[in-house]
């Protein structure tokens, strides 16, 4: 009596955290985050453009992951072989705005700005001008003198300068810097980035530091209700940024990122003499709530030790992955139902074992993989089902173990009664066994393979590790709790008998 009630308690068990579980994660409205081949988005596969060690590799998929999951969730950034990066995104609708999020991330510098320039302007049958850029004229100079800051607390920004100083024309017919050759020790020609409201192009002395200097930066409201970014410094960053800003009180650094301007602020303008800034630094301006935010993100995740070359990029619809989805769930549910039906026309009432053992095992599945969703991001792809699908054949593998075994104890001259404890016992192992293969198998492929493959071995491993528990837990006491059931040797249609072919005088 005292072995049944551990059954039925290990048997009870396991379906009612199988039923609360399932009921939890619903009522939460979790449910499995789809990977980009299920629910549409953007892949992107990025080439470092000189070669690197593995350190510089790792770091380069850190920043990337920082940047991109800064906006976005359920993003994965992963290495692949010695010098190439994958990103993806499952579930992004602006890919646009994603793409150009992505694209800045070449080394960040802070420039000082030496003069404004037009946008390139060639005459027809003419090409761009290269090599050393001229000399900024007098008069266009950005400097203290030209812009004339004056210190205005009844003005908005607490200040008014020359907003006079003119482009100058003769950088008209050179072409800008390219991204390529944006070197932190040279004078460099930029054009402003996408959506800055100043002039088309900037001419740029050698940066006084990098990206590496900023330790975080975020965005937010200032006392007068205008979005600012606030940067933190390292202590290196600190005392080389207040010997720029020494050198650029009164007048322009610029903010060059992957060989674009996207920030040019005026050094202290408020102030009437240059102070240290202690290694905390506010860039002030126009800035909408966007406008700010991307620019905290950009200085944040901007420092990446190589320029990277986009190679492909990838745009799955939501409407080509829900049509792979179908095709998935469909072609899993079919396989399935024939083997619930096969299983119940050969082993009769052991099939229902298996039917019932399937569904608990669906259920913590479920339960799991929305878990992982949420708490870690985890999306399951095509693969991923793929994985799950392949796993079904495992379990169901167990299922015919323990039963095949019930059939040689029977056959051999035991009755059900008896057989159903020591046939468990020796399937069991088998199983074990079989499991194990299946779960080192899965375990390699998670740590060498990258994209798919490691979403296959990830659902393939949590469902054979699934599977070992279940059949201990459920499998085995169900089992033996039918055939140690008054009546349960006779043999009828639908009985355990009969699905394991054994005479009434056996299964008595």
């Amino acid at each position: 009596m005292k072995n049944k009630r551990s059954l039925w308690i290990s048997l009870l068990s396991v379906v009612a955290i199988a039923v609360i579980a399932l009921s939890a994660v619903l009522a939460a409205g979790w449910s499995p985050k789809l990977g980009l081949d299920l629910d549409g988005g953007l892949a992107v596969v990025y080439q470092t453009h000189t070669p690197v060690n593995q350190a510089q590799l790792n770091t380069i998929v850190t920043i990337i992951n920082n940047r991109v999951n800064a906006g976005t969730s359920g993003a994965t950034v992963d290495s692949q072989g010695k010098n190439q990066i994958s990103v993806s995104i499952p579930g992004a609708k602006n890919t646009q705005q994603i793409l150009a999020t992505l694209g800045n991330t070449a080394q960040l510098f802070f420039r000082p700005a030496i003069c404004y320039a037009p946008a390139l302007t060639v005459a027809k049958g003419q090409v761009p001008v290269t090599g050393p850029l001229p000399t900024c004229s007098a008069s266009t100079q950005l400097t203290a003198g030209n812009l004339q800051v004056t210190p205005n607390s009844s003005n908005v920004n607490g200040y008014t300068f020359n907003t006079q100083i003119p482009e100058d024309p003769q950088f008209a017919a050179h072409a800008s810097t390219p991204s390529t050759n944006d070197n932190k020790n040279a004078t460099v020609l930029l054009p402003a980035s996408q959506g800055n409201q100043g002039p088309p192009r900037y001419v740029l002395g050698p940066a006084g530091l990098t990206g590496s200097a900023v330790k975080s930066a975020n965005a937010q409201l200032n006392s007068n209700q205008q979005w600012v970014v606030n940067l933190n410094l390292t202590g290196t960053g600190s005392t080389q940024w207040d010997a720029l800003a020494q050198q650029q009180f009164h007048a322009i650094i610029a903010i060059d990122l992957d060989g674009h301007v996207i920030s040019a602020p005026i050094t202290q303008p408020t102030a009437t003499s240059p102070s240290s800034f202690q290694g905390q630094v506010q860039i002030s301006g126009s800035f909408t709530e966007d406008q700010a935010k991307t620019l905290a993100t950009d200085l944040n995740f901007g420092a990446l030790p190589v320029k990277l070359d986009r190679l492909t990029v990838q745009t799955v619809s939501p409407t080509l992955g829900k049509s792979s989805l179908q095709a998935g769930l469909l072609s899993g549910l079919a396989g399935l139902a024939l083997v619930m039906l096969y299983m119940i026309f050969y082993y009769r009432l052991l099939g229902v074992v298996v039917v019932a053992g399937l569904a608990v095992t669906a259920a913590l599945l479920w339960t799991i993989i929305a878990v992982m969703g949420q708490a870690l991001g985890t999306t399951i792809d095509l693969a991923g089902i793929i994985g799950i699908i392949v796993s079904v054949g495992i379990t169901v593998d167990s299922y015919i173990v323990y039963f095949e075994r019930l059939k040689d104890e029977a056959r051999s001259g035991r009755t059900i009664r008896s057989s159903v404890n020591k046939g468990f016992a020796s399937a069991f192992r088998t199983v074990l066994a079989a499991d194990a293969v299946s779960l080192l198998g899965a375990a390699i492929l998670y740590f060498i393979s990258v994209g798919p493959v490691k979403g296959f071995a990830l659902f393939l491993g949590i469902s054979t590790i699934l599977d070992v528990i279940l059949t201990y837990t459920f499998t085995r006491p169900f089992v033996i709790l039918l055939g140690q059931r008054r009546g349960g040797g006779e043999v009828s249609t639908m009985s355990m008998a009969s699905g394991l072919g054994v005479s009434t005088a056996v299964a008595q």
